[in-house]
């Protein structure tokens, strides 16, 4: 049985390798930095007098709805079908630090399910504001006493405000647009390595 594995994930290794777009991560335009840590992507740059970092991880970031078919089309090898394009879509943090100030600004974004792929409204974000609180500027654990505002409930002009807030740290839909490429990339390149990962580990006796 081990066999018969290893041989089909030699196969799988081969296909991903052809779908594969990027050889290597794309770059995100607007000068920001990137720093991989296994699946917790990060990327930073600075602005006048302000640090923003954004932080994301591709585990369960692609949509259930097409991991079901991508179960299907990586389970049948039928290279004349076209197989659907996976998306991966992740939550993702931006952390504000002023430099003067000792409190991180951090607002918690995510794709909404239903807006991603769909053209047609040019004015829509993609990304949507979730939450926003204050953090002390260092520390790494979130502190659940710190104030969270949850924008279900928001002004609108103050939830725009907001979103203009981060479009003038770079963090607009065309970053968000990058975002989805490089995460999508990035977990592509993770999911190859997880097969050879896995078919080391199958043949190790």
């Amino acid at each position: 049985g081990d066999k018969a594995f290893a041989e089909f994930l030699t196969d799988e290794i081969k296909e991903e390798r052809k779908i594969q777009k990027h050889k290597s991560l794309p770059k995100m335009s607007g000068g920001w930095e990137l720093e991989v840590h296994g699946t917790e992507a990060k990327l930073l740059r600075k602005v006048a007098g302000e640090k923003i970092t954004v932080t994301f991880n591709i585990n369960n970031s692609i949509p259930p709805s097409v991991e079901e078919e991508e179960e299907e089309t990586r389970g049948q090898q039928k290279p004349e079908e076209q197989e659907p394009d996976i998306t991966s879509t992740p939550n993702f943090v931006v952390e504000v630090i002023k430099d003067d100030t000792k409190q991180t600004l951090v607002l918690d974004c995510h794709y909404p399910e239903d807006e991603v792929g769909e053209e047609g409204e040019d004015e829509s974000d993609i990304f949507t504001i979730r939450e926003v609180s204050f953090q002390p500027t260092g520390e790494s654990d979130w502190k659940e006493t710190n104030y969270t505002l949850n924008t279900d409930s928001l002004d609108w002009a103050l939830y725009d405000h907001l979103m203009d807030f981060l479009a003038d740290r770079g963090v607009d839909n065309t970053f968000a647009d990058e975002l989805i490429e490089l995460s999508t990339a990035l977990e592509h390149q993770e999911y190859i390595k997880f097969l050879e990962d896995l078919k080391s580990f199958v043949k190790c006796q």
